[in-house]
Protein backbone atom coordinates (compact mmCIF):
# COMPACT_ATOMS: atom_id res chain seq x y z
CA UNK A 1 0.00 0.00 0.00
CA UNK A 2 2.44 2.32 -0.87
CA UNK A 3 1.34 5.53 -1.83
CA UNK A 4 3.23 8.52 -4.09
CA UNK A 5 1.71 11.65 -4.62
CA UNK A 6 3.44 13.73 -7.18
CA UNK A 7 4.16 17.60 -7.63
CA UNK A 8 5.57 20.25 -9.50
CA UNK A 9 3.87 20.05 -13.00
CA UNK A 10 2.57 22.57 -14.82
CA UNK A 11 2.59 25.19 -18.17
CA UNK A 12 5.64 26.61 -19.30
CA UNK A 13 8.02 28.00 -22.57
CA UNK A 14 10.30 26.31 -24.56
CA UNK A 15 13.80 26.24 -22.62
CA UNK A 16 12.53 26.33 -19.57
CA UNK A 17 13.05 23.75 -16.03
CA UNK A 18 10.83 22.28 -14.05
CA UNK A 19 11.58 20.19 -10.74
CA UNK A 20 8.74 17.72 -10.13
CA UNK A 21 8.83 15.87 -6.82
CA UNK A 22 7.21 12.45 -5.72
CA UNK A 23 6.35 12.02 -1.79
CA UNK A 24 6.24 8.76 -0.95
CA UNK A 25 3.78 7.76 2.79
CA UNK A 26 6.92 5.62 3.95
CA UNK A 27 10.50 5.18 4.16
CA UNK A 28 11.59 4.16 0.27
CA UNK A 29 15.20 3.11 0.85
CA UNK A 30 15.79 -0.13 -1.04
CA UNK A 31 12.76 0.49 -3.35
CA UNK A 32 13.34 0.93 -7.31
CA UNK A 33 12.51 4.61 -7.94
CA UNK A 34 11.26 5.67 -11.77
CA UNK A 35 9.64 8.65 -13.64
CA UNK A 36 7.02 7.29 -16.85
CA UNK A 37 5.52 9.73 -18.68
CA UNK A 38 2.60 9.05 -21.58
CA UNK A 39 1.06 11.22 -24.12
CA UNK A 40 -2.14 10.21 -25.49
CA UNK A 41 -2.21 6.95 -28.19
CA UNK A 42 1.45 6.27 -26.85
CA UNK A 43 2.81 3.49 -24.25
CA UNK A 44 4.27 4.85 -21.00
CA UNK A 45 7.41 5.03 -21.19
CA UNK A 46 10.08 5.52 -18.14
CA UNK A 47 12.27 8.54 -18.22
CA UNK A 48 14.45 8.03 -15.58
CA UNK A 49 15.49 5.29 -12.48
CA UNK A 50 17.00 5.35 -9.83
CA UNK A 51 17.88 2.12 -8.22
CA UNK A 52 18.14 1.67 -4.01
CA UNK A 53 22.12 2.36 -4.26
CA UNK A 54 21.73 5.54 -6.10
CA UNK A 55 22.48 4.57 -10.04
CA UNK A 56 20.51 6.10 -12.40
CA UNK A 57 19.93 5.50 -16.45
CA UNK A 58 17.74 7.77 -18.31
CA UNK A 59 15.82 7.33 -21.88
CA UNK A 60 18.53 8.91 -24.47
CA UNK A 61 15.78 11.79 -25.54
CA UNK A 62 16.02 13.56 -22.04
CA UNK A 63 20.08 12.72 -21.27
CA UNK A 64 22.07 15.55 -20.14
CA UNK A 65 18.43 17.44 -19.59
CA UNK A 66 16.79 15.89 -16.89
CA UNK A 67 18.24 14.43 -13.89
CA UNK A 68 16.62 11.80 -11.10
CA UNK A 69 17.62 12.23 -7.58
CA UNK A 70 16.56 11.52 -4.21
CA UNK A 71 16.68 13.31 -1.49
CA UNK A 72 16.57 11.21 1.88
CA UNK A 73 15.82 13.56 4.50
CA UNK A 74 12.48 14.45 2.65
CA UNK A 75 12.30 10.85 1.42
CA UNK A 76 11.51 12.44 -2.19
CA UNK A 77 12.37 11.14 -5.59
CA UNK A 78 12.72 14.16 -7.98
CA UNK A 79 13.36 14.95 -11.50
CA UNK A 80 14.96 18.28 -12.88
CA UNK A 81 13.71 18.94 -15.89
CA UNK A 82 16.20 21.39 -18.27
CA UNK A 83 16.17 22.96 -21.85
CA UNK A 84 12.18 21.55 -21.86
CA UNK A 85 10.71 21.13 -25.25
CA UNK A 86 7.02 20.55 -26.73
CA UNK A 87 8.53 17.25 -27.01
CA UNK A 88 8.39 16.89 -23.91
CA UNK A 89 4.59 17.42 -23.16
CA UNK A 90 3.06 14.40 -20.89
CA UNK A 91 1.83 13.01 -18.17
CA UNK A 92 4.63 12.33 -15.55
CA UNK A 93 3.81 9.57 -12.99
CA UNK A 94 6.19 8.50 -10.48
CA UNK A 95 6.28 4.62 -9.85
CA UNK A 96 8.10 2.68 -7.52
CA UNK A 97 8.91 -1.61 -7.12
CA UNK A 98 9.43 -3.21 -3.75
CA UNK A 99 12.61 -3.90 -2.69
CA UNK A 100 12.43 -7.76 -2.65
CA UNK A 101 12.76 -7.05 -6.65
CA UNK A 102 15.06 -4.58 -6.66
CA UNK A 103 16.16 -2.83 -9.70
CA UNK A 104 20.15 -3.49 -10.58
CA UNK A 105 18.41 -5.68 -13.23
CA UNK A 106 17.81 -2.42 -15.23
CA UNK A 107 20.43 -0.56 -13.82
CA UNK A 108 23.46 -2.66 -14.20
CA UNK A 109 22.66 -3.40 -17.41
CA UNK A 110 21.18 0.20 -18.85
CA UNK A 111 17.62 -1.60 -19.70
CA UNK A 112 15.06 0.56 -19.08
CA UNK A 113 12.17 -0.73 -17.55
CA UNK A 114 8.49 -1.24 -18.86
CA UNK A 115 5.21 0.00 -16.74
CA UNK A 116 4.67 -3.67 -16.17
CA UNK A 117 7.69 -4.28 -14.33
CA UNK A 118 6.66 -1.34 -11.51
CA UNK A 119 4.13 -1.56 -8.81
CA UNK A 120 3.27 1.18 -7.43
CA UNK A 121 1.90 4.75 -9.33
CA UNK A 122 1.46 7.97 -8.13
CA UNK A 123 -1.59 10.04 -9.73
CA UNK A 124 0.14 11.55 -12.64
CA UNK A 125 0.80 15.83 -12.76
CA UNK A 126 0.82 17.19 -16.55
CA UNK A 127 3.83 19.23 -17.99
CA UNK A 128 2.75 21.32 -20.97
CA UNK A 129 5.79 22.87 -23.04
CA UNK A 130 4.89 25.20 -25.82
CA UNK A 131 6.69 26.27 -28.60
Amino acid sequence: QVRLVESGGGSVQFGKSLRLSCAASGDIRGYCMAWFRQVPGKEREAVAVIDDIGHTISTTPVKGRFIIFQDTAQNTVNLLMNSLTPEDTAVYYCAADGPRNGCSRFTFNQRLPSATEYTYWGQGTQVTVSA
